[in-house]
Formats: C-alpha cells, structure tokens, sequence
C-alpha cells in the first residue's frame, strides 16, 4: 500500500508529501492482522516508510493512532446488512453470512479487529473495546426490533454477538468461507423462524 505520494513539479531533492489518510489505512491492517499488543511503534514506522517525528506529528502516540484505525474499520465494516430481510431468521441469516465472508475476504485481513484485535489488557483501551463491542451489541438489538420485542430482541443480540466472535476466533485459527457458512446454518437453529412481531 502506498503511502507517500509525490506531487508534480517537485523539484529534485524535495521531501515527499506525507499521506495521511493512506498511512491510517496501512496502519489499520497492521493492526487487523497482528492486534495492538503485536506491533511496535518502530514497526508502524518501517510499515509506512515515515520518521518517527511525522507519525507522532500525525497521530501522536500508539494508543491515538490505534482509535484512529478502530473508527476507520468501523467505516469498513460496521454496517448492519439486515434491513431488506422480511422474516428474523432472513435477517439474522444476512448479517452472520455477510460477517462469515467478510472474516476471510482476501481483499481485507482475517478476523475481526474489534473481537480480536486486544481481549486481555490492562490498558485503557482494552475497556474502551470493550465499549466499543457493547455498543454494537446495542446497535444490533436495535436492529432486532423490527422482528421482536424489547427483551427478546436484548436476548438474541447477545447470542448472535458470541456468534460472531466465535466465528471471528475461528477465522484467525485458519477456517474457510464454508466452515464458517456451516457454523452460521447450524447457528440459525436456534432463531424463530417468526413473523415480524415488531411490524404487526
């Protein structure tokens, strides 16, 4: 991935100019494959071919830029793919499949950065993922109110959030698209197949 970008016209011996948007998605895969606590701040700077002085004057510190990168995956992969579904199970079967595909999407890094990117830390950012994954718990049970009640929409929205992270854990540990697919249609089991309650 290229992250510096040379202007036109520059005269010879010019510096380049730093890509800021370019070096926040580098660094946001670096992230994504090997977690926060598996890359040095001497490897994000090897990674995206700056000095030290222009990722600090960009970022400021590991931690700022890691958030940074957490907001940008969010805009990759935070969007809920239910809305077209007439039936919970239809819905339900959207977002666990389109989860499974987007795990070993070649076109990404496998497994998920949220589930799997810090689970045990001591830091300050380890409880703000954990923030972070009960705040798409809420955002999907809010989903799940179109098809059910208040409490069962709070209740499946827990079991389809280990569902994924399940899933996101087994893509890491080598799993393909049809391992994964088959976990999801075992998984289905235990959703009604219902009416849409919510739109009665």
């Amino acid at each position: 991935m290229t992250i510096m970008e040379t202007l036109p016209n520059r005269p010879s011996g010019r510096p380049r100019e730093f890509d800021r948007d370019a070096a926040l998605d580098a660094a946001m895969r670096l992230f994504w494959r090997r977690g926060y606590e598996g890359v040095s701040f001497q490897q994000l700077t090897a990674t995206l071919g700056v000095a030290a002085a222009s990722l600090y004057a960009a970022f400021g510190n590991k931690a700022a830029l890691y958030r940074e990168a957490l907001d940008r995956y969010a805009q990759l992969r935070g969007e809920l793919c239910m809305d077209e579904a007439s039936t919970l199970r239809e819905a339900v079967h959207l977002l666990l499949d389109d989860t499974a595909r987007g795990l070993v999407d070649p076109n990404g890094e496998i497994g998920c950065m949220l589930n799997t990117g810090m689970i045990v830390s001591h830091t300050d950012l380890a409880q703000e993922l954990v923030q972070r994954r009960s705040a798409f718990r809420t955002l999907l049970a809010e989903k799940l109110l179109n098809w059910v009640t208040a409490p069962d929409a709070d209740r499946l929205s827990r079991y389809i959030t280990a569902v994924i992270q399940g899933l996101a854990i087994q893509a890491r540990d080598g799993y393909s698209l049809d391992e994964l697919q088959q976990a999801v249609t075992l998984a289905l089991n235990a959703v009604p197949a219902t009416t849409p309650l919510a739109r009665l």
